[in-house]
């Protein structure tokens, strides 16, 4: 009998399963677990609206599957359900339904210990708003009174909306907040209701007594410690006897904070003086630490490349004094190469490679709340492109040394961020193993940068609903030089949907256009054609150039089911392989059938150059499991375009699949897993048949390599996915 050691995925996966039937809970004698609660005849409401306020719970399931597992049962008991049926209908009394009532309208046993339990609820007719009346407006201007009507209406809804008691009281604050934004620091509002039940309406009354118009006082401040007064003083743009506003105040904190010398920043009024007719105004403060030494190291293992890396950090928050903020980023490693997931060799080149980056920040430029920065890099940074395995020691590997400078402003509105930047890369090719393409040399690419977004949620790190809206235009070359000419537009929308138990659905949808001016004939025209001795220098400009202006998708921030940057057109490279013959290549690479049509591009030849046009979605369910641990399940789809303003929604790449996420103080940890859906990689196949010496654009995709003969990527980051 001979043993054989199992493998590292069998014991994986067998470890897994050990853990889970060690977490699993169990029912206690003579009690019912609750497999499923549900809610009928809920239409006016959304029945998670209702869920959220029930003790009467299903037990949650694992990863969407299994229940018993992490989570403990949800038992049934038939007095906690008569008070949630109270609950439900004191919920919908606060919604404007008055009329409702909620009974169990069935409690099913589906096994021994195990039930179903559905919720009927009759809605009945709502109380509407009928009347709206404002009192106490007769001492403001047009422009005030407008403002608080604005508010009121914003929040209570327009005539005939329903009832509903947070918005009653939400109208009320809005309307004292319209008033303390406009100078009234005293003023005070109280709401009143008359609800006709018969007739189903409701008579709503605002009573405002704004006071007078008051100004800043004199501006005070606790806790600098070490920290300069000015520049402090000039974030906060506070002037005494300015116009008081409530909305400057929340600004001016804001911008304190963004200083990052500060844990913590509180401005708080002082409003025990009204006859003086100024507010004082008292900001405390912590600070943190002006100097930080960060060190560590990190390890990279991917279908593309393995890398060993240490990290070096520093950052000086007064440096030269005015709260200047100089950050250092030092990144050496060495890739071991050919090791990689698929590839388990001993490393015969080890590749080393570098990032640096410097960034100096000045608060206060130009005016008190605009940063200006310069950010200069110097990258080493090999270009190891996801070929066959079996090419692995056959193609040449070439690198880059990148001198890089950034020169821009940014500026925060409340929730609007934009920045203006100018970059100037400055990219020379080297070679790390064979010998250097004579076509390849030394790349400038100058593009001044638009970045806006305009986020809207609840949280930055942790988003559990609201929305985000961003965009970033670019413009190369033209007037700004450079090699590369083009236009860049890459907008991009998110939004969060919260769900009982804390849980999270999310979403994003994000398209790229490129449209290039003096570059891209080959990828746009001539992507499928051979390689000859004529066309080998246009090919390698294009698709250097390519390499930093393409639009790419696939990796831990896009299609997770895919290596980074491998979904698009693929081509032959020609500087990957420079010793390779025309006609060799022309056979291996671009094979004919008996019939004379060209067979596909192999992945031995093809691998992603970049494209014009761009989409991505991006579906994904976030689940707490216990403390910092949680789940996510996600469906990812995106395709790039060899042609300009092209989208096609017919190679959807779809990949879904489940991942880990691990709270940290920097955000979480987490590792996603997704498999490519067969059948909705590419959903209609064109013509096999292509003009001569092309071939069809069903044969411009590549196929990544499978991990465990499966078609799936593992995909690591820092940080949601989006």
């Amino acid at each position: 009998m001979v043993l054989r050691r199992p493998s590292p995925f069998v014991v994986a996966v067998f470890g897994a399963l050990l853990w889970m039937l060690a977490g699993c809970t169990s029912i206690p004698k003579g009690r019912s677990a609750i497999d499923d609660v549900s809610i009928r005849g809920a239409s006016k409401v959304d029945d998670s609206d209702i869920e959220e306020r029930l003790a009467t719970a299903a037990t949650p399931k694992f990863l969407g599957m299994f229940r018993g597992v992490v989570f403990e049962y949800e038992l049934f008991d038939r007095f906690v359900l008569q008070r949630d049926l109270a609950r439900v209908e004191r919920f919908y009394r606060a919604r404007g339904y008055y009329d409702a009532h909620a009974r169990a309208g069935r409690v099913t046993r589906i096994s021994e210990n195990h039930v179903q339990v559905e919720i009927v609820v009759e809605e009945g007719t709502p109380i509407r708003v009928r009347n709206v009346t404002l009192v106490g407006a007769e001492g403001l201007s047009p422009d005030e009174a407008k403002a608080v009507r604005k508010a009121i209406e914003r929040n209570l809804g327009k005539g005939n909306a329903p009832f509903d008691e947070d918005k009653y009281k939400e109208a009320e604050t809005a309307a004292t907040r319209a008033l303390t934004d406009r100078g009234y620091a005293y003023a005070k509002a109280d709401r009143d209701a008359s609800i006709d039940l018969v007739a189903h309406s409701a008579d709503v009354s605002f009573s405002i007594t704004p006071g007078h118009k008051v100004r800043f006082g004199a501006v005070t401040y606790e806790g600098l410690e070490t920290i300069p007064l000015d520049p402090v003083k000039r974030a906060l743009d506070i002037q005494p006897g300015e116009p008081y506003s409530t909305a400057d105040l929340d600004a001016a904190q804001q911008a304190v904070l963004d200083l990052q010398v500060f844990s913590s920043v509180e401005v708080v009024p002082d409003l025990a003086h009204p006859e003086s007719g100024e507010v004082p105004v008292h900001v405390k403060v912590e600070p943190s630490k002006l100097r930080t030494l960060k060190l560590g190291g990190g390890v990279e293992f991917d279908i593309i490349r393995s890398d060993f890396h240490l990290l070096a950090g520093w950052e000086h928050h007064n440096y030269l004094g005015g709260l200047r903020t100089l950050s250092v980023q030092f990144r050496p490693g060495v890739v071991t190469y050919p090791l990689r997931v698929d590839n388990i060799v001993v490393p015969h080149h080890l590749l080393p490679m570098e990032k640096l980056r410097l960034e100096l920040r000045q608060p206060g430029l130009f005016e008190a709340r605009t940063n200006g920065f310069i950010r200069p890099e110097f990258n080493v940074i090999p270009f190891i492109p996801p070929l066959d395995k079996k090419l692995l020691d056959k193609a040449s590997i070439i690198g880059y040394a990148e001198a890089k400078i950034a020169v821009g402003l940014d500026r925060t509105f409340g929730k609007f961020y934009g920045a203006l930047v100018h970059s100037v890369n400055v990219a020379h090719p080297f070679s790390y193993i064979g010998e250097l393409d004579p076509a390849l040399r030394t790349l400038v690419i100058s593009s001044p940068e638009l970045i806006v977004n305009l986020d809207l949620r609840d949280d930055r790190v942790h988003p559990h609903k609201g929305i985000f809206l961003g965009n970033n235009l670019q413009i190369a070359g033209g007037v700004f030089g450079g090699d590369a000419s083009d236009i860049k537009i890459q907008p991009e929308i998110r939004g969060y949907i919260p769900l009982p138990h804390k849980m999270t659905i999310a979403m994003r949808v994000g398209v790229g256009l490129l449209f290039p001016f003096n570059y891209g004939k080959v990828v746009r025209e001539n992507l499928d054609q051979a390689l000859t001795d004529a066309n080998r220098g246009e090919r390698t400009r294009d698709f250097q150039i390519m390499y930093f202006r393409g639009l790419f998708s696939g990796g831990s921030s896009s299609n997770r089911g895919y290596p980074l940057r491998s979904i698009g057109p693929h081509a032959f490279v020609p500087f990957l392989n420079p010793d390779l013959a025309s006609l060799q290549l022309d056979s291996d690479c671009f094979p004919t059938n008996s019939d004379g049509t060209t067979r596909k591009l192999g992945n031995e030849c093809g691998i992603a150059v970049g494209g014009f046009t761009l989409w991505e979605t991006s579906v994904e369910a976030r689940i707490p499991l216990s403390g910092p641990l949680s789940s996510a399940i996600f469906c990812d789809a995106s395709d790039v375009s060899p042609q300009r303003v092209h989208f096609r929604f017919n190679r959807p790449h779809l990949s879904c699949g489940v991942g880990v996420r691990y709270d940290t103080p920097v955000g979480p940890i987490r590792l996603d897993l997704g498999y490519r859906i067969p059948g909705m990689q590419v959903l209609r196949q064109l013509s096999p048949n292509a003009p001569q010496g092309k071939v069809s654009e069903q044969f411009q995709e590549g196929e990544p390599d499978e991990f465990l003969g499966i078609p799936i990527a593992l995909a690591f980051g820092i940080g949601e996915s989006f």
